[in-house]
């Protein structure tokens, strides 16, 4: 497995935490105010966005790393919940790194 498959799930679970808590912001601004619909729908649309990739990543990293379909399912469902994918991501990136140390061909 590349490092890369992990360094994209990590830049797509922050990115995608960052924006529920913005849409979470705007939908209290919208709903609790009544201002900043525009901004809520264009938030609502990038997140939807950046959500299918973050679940596209979050996939191929798990079937690389040979991970069982509740865990594969916890990682994918942690991108809704907010500030889940920040501690989920941390966990994972421990647990996948070393599989990296292992994969690296001893040098003389």
């Amino acid at each position: 497995m590349k490092k890369s498959v992990l360094t994209r799930y990590r830049v797509m679970a922050y990115v995608t935490a960052v924006m529920l808590l913005i849409l979470c912001a705007c939908m209290v601004a919208k709903y609790g105010f009544g201002t900043g619909a525009d901004v809520t729908f264009a938030v609502s649309q990038a997140h939807g966005v950046l959500f299918m990739i973050y679940l596209v990543f979050a996939f191929d990293l798990g079937s690389k790393a040979k991970w069982s379909f509740g865990k594969l399912l916890w990682v994918l469902v942690s991108g809704t919940i907010p500030l889940a994918a920040f501690f989920v991501e941390r966990r994972i990136r421990a647990e996948v790194e070393p599989l990296f140390a292992e994969a690296q061909p001893a040098r003389a």
